[in-house]
């Protein structure tokens, strides 16, 4: 039967393959010029996989149970890392936004929306593990 606190786990690992997918695709696309569907697939993953982080990280707030001892503090840092993501997948996506918004792509705003992505990629990553830790560790939702 599911629950409500399965719906994070559940709502968590669509925004990850799309983030990740999303900064391969417009990495790719910086040594590929000539395909600009590649530009644009990189965007729209962006856009989707913000939207996604948000459903995310909602879930995670408000379904989740609290947590006490070593799992309550892994938790904290879960949130305080999945917060950082979140705001840094906006920035970055904000930034695509605009550039395309501007006719802007080939300048330095794509860049800057870029690099920042990457930090959102970092970031996902180091939120996943922790993630795992809660889930593996600690046998939260098992």
């Amino acid at each position: 039967m599911i629950t409500e606190a399965h719906l994070h786990p559940m709502a968590v690992h669509f925004p990850i393959a799309v983030i990740l997918l999303g900064f391969i695709v417009d990495f790719v696309s910086l040594f590929w010029k000539k395909e600009s569907c590649l530009s644009k697939m990189g965007y729209w993953l962006e856009i989707v996989g913000m939207l996604g982080a948000i459903v995310a990280f909602g879930t995670g707030y408000f379904l989740t149970n609290p947590m006490e001892g070593e799992a309550g503090d892994l938790r904290e840092r879960h949130e305080l890392f999945a917060t950082l993501t979140l705001v840094s997948i906006i920035i970055a996506t904000l930034f695509r936004v605009l550039a395309t918004y501007m006719n802007k792509e080939e300048t330095r705003l794509k860049y800057i929306s870029l690099i920042l992505l990457f930090f959102s990629v970092v970031l996902v990553i180091i939120t996943g593990m922790l993630g795992g830790q809660l889930v593996y560790d600690y046998m939260i939702g098992i």
